[in-house]
């Protein structure tokens, strides 16, 4: 990788991009994330936000979200996923900086 393709990789490509450089990766495995999000904890308009644009990804399975941690846990098919170029991007982010992987 070039000096070039690193600078990239780190400028967020999208609003998605964005969110989930903004919360903590507890875990990840193929088809099933948990994030964490400050912003999240007891802020129902933001969790509304993040079901209503989550659920508009027919890629994406399932959203849980719990306002009193800050949590989601966002399920999926990885194939499905993976062949949507923006969100396989956003899922090679949360692979790399998780706390917890699974292969």
């Amino acid at each position: 990788m070039n000096i070039f393709d690193t600078i990239k990789n780190a400028i967020p490509q999208s609003s998605m991009d964005v969110f989930v450089r903004t919360t903590d990766i507890a875990s990840y495995m193929p088809g099933r994330v948990r994030l964490y999000s400050k912003q999240l904890v007891n802020n129902a308009d933001l969790e509304r936000q993040v079901q209503a644009h989550l659920g508009t990804l027919s890629e994406i399975e399932r959203v849980e979200t719990n306002i009193a941690t800050g949590s989601l846990l966002i399920t999926y098919d990885p194939e499905r996923l993976r062949a949507n170029a923006e969100l396989r991007r956003v899922e090679e982010y949360m692979r790399s900086h998780a706390r917890r992987r699974a292969s």
